[in-house]
């Protein structure tokens, strides 16, 4: 399972994003152009002391990472989230090596980039609300896709009980 951010604008929700994928374990692509300093300095300010702890991909382009997704032996499925899908991340039913992508917070993705995706969700939301903030679809869609696969990572406890 991968998490893949397109041309994100605010650095403070890729470094939540960032934080999140450590924590889980979850490898991340950020395709740019992003709309702010990608530097490891600027990162690791965003993401704190996570950004060690992370498998982190950056992508010039859409183009570049699609050729980097394609030149894979089994290419990964790419599920995007979006509030124009119908179809509920719950009832999704998640592969252990999906890319679930995430658009930019003030534009989401184009429509050729919907158009490349081989499955598009959305997290449920009341009827007349816009969107939830992309870090917590993240956390979201992420959990939701971890659980049905299997994927969250072993607990102290885990490991002691299979002792």
């Amino acid at each position: 399972m991968r998490l893949a951010l397109y041309q994100p604008d605010i650095a403070q929700n890729t470094g939540t994003i960032l934080r999140l994928c450590a924590c889980l374990g979850v490898p991340v692509d950020v395709i740019g152009p992003t709309g702010f300093d990608m530097s490891d300095r600027a990162l690791r300010r965003a993401a704190l002391d996570y950004i060690d702890h992370v498998a982190l991909v950056r992508h010039t382009s859409f183009g570049a990472f699609w050729e980097a997704r394609i030149a894979a032996a089994e290419p990964n499925r790419l599920v995007l989230l979006t509030a124009h899908a119908e179809t509920p991340h719950h009832g999704f039913a998640f592969k252990t090596d999906d890319i679930l992508m995430l658009g930019r917070e003030s534009a989401g993705v184009p429509e050729a980039v919907h158009q490349q995706a081989d499955a598009r969700i959305t997290v449920p939301m009341r009827p007349g609300l816009r969107s939830l903030n992309v870090a917590v679809t993240a956390a979201i869609a992420l959990g939701e896709a971890l659980r049905q696969t299997g994927g969250f990572p072993a607990t102290a406890k885990d490991i002691t009980s299979l002792s």
